[in-house]
């Protein structure tokens, strides 16, 4: 009778000590005496204690830090250089098996191999070009790590260069050019503004003298006119008789002020000005029969 209830006690002693249970973030792989078994998904399991053992591998995304370090560019300066991976295994049993049986802790491994590899990229270039190129040296990484990791189980989600600091004294002299170059352009438009406003007053400039000059060819123009007619009126009224014009010109000049003329009736510019207001003179024999 006793050896009834130890007998079940001790059964459920080693039911309950074989029970596993296998979270959604995890998968198990379960061996039997050191020796792969069989494959265990997230839920409940029962494992033969002290004989079968389960190992969880974590199925989700991981980040590892590459930590900084030194590395000799292209143009021999030394940069501190820090980068981090970010990779999972994948929940396949293939995937989770090679995690376990193909690589000697995995994580070290990526750590390692991540930064052998910036060591390799950076290497064959400048700091500059390295500072301006981290797309590039991410993608480069990120390439040469999913190739490597292939056979392990990892997948490499991505990578991110964290930072790529040059010599202190490298970095204030970098500041400087950097300054510079910013007063230079700062300079540069200075000077195109200055360029554009002198270009918009001398093209000022040009329209106003041209405006001067059509205005002067106008009035040119118009005393040339003037002329003319003046020609045409002594052609008229006073050919040959050039001393008749300039008393004319002298009595209208002075008519122009208001001023009294006296002009004998006698003369021939009395017949002009008549002549000229549609009035026709009289002859002397008419003056003395009126």
């Amino acid at each position: 009778m006793y050896w009834m209830i130890g007998f079940i006690a001790m059964a459920v002693v080693v039911f309950f000590s074989g029970i596993r249970i296998v979270r959604p973030t995890h998968r198990g792989l379960i061996e039997r005496l050191g020796k792969y078994a069989r494959f265990a998904n997230p839920g409940f399991h029962w494992i033969i204690p002290i004989i079968e053992e389960m190992y969880f591998v974590n199925v989700t995304e991981q980040m590892v830090n590459a930590e900084p370090q030194e590395i000799i560019t292209n143009d021999n300066l030394n940069a501190r250089v820090d980068a981090q991976v970010y990779f999972k295994v994948k929940d396949d049993e293939t995937s989770v098996k090679n995690s376990q049986y193909h690589v000697n802790n995995y994580q070290w491994q990526i750590v390692n191999l991540a930064r052998t590899t910036l060591r390799n990229i950076i290497g064959t270039l400048t700091l500059k070009s390295a500072n301006s190129e981290r797309g590039k040296i991410n993608s480069e990484l990120h390439a040469t790590l999913r190739e490597e990791t292939n056979s392990w189980g990892i997948e490499i989600v991505r990578t991110e260069l964290k930072e790529i600091d040059p010599p202190k004294d490298v970095q204030e002299t970098m500041n400087k050019v950097v300054k510079a170059e910013n007063e230079k352009i700062a300079a540069i438009d200075f000077a195109t503004a200055r360029e554009t406003a002198a270009d918009g007053e001398k093209r000022a400039q040009i329209k106003q003298a041209e405006g001067i000059r059509q205005a002067r060819i106008l009035q040119a123009q118009g005393e040339a006119e003037a002329i003319r007619l003046v020609n045409e009126a002594a052609d008229k009224y006073f050919v040959g008789n050039a001393q008749l014009l300039r008393k004319l010109q002298a009595v209208e000049s002075a008519l122009e002020d208001n001023a009294k003329i006296v002009v004998p009736t006698n003369t021939e510019l009395v017949n002009v000005i008549g002549e000229l207001a549609g009035i026709v003179p009289l002859s002397k024999k008419s003056e003395k029969a009126q």
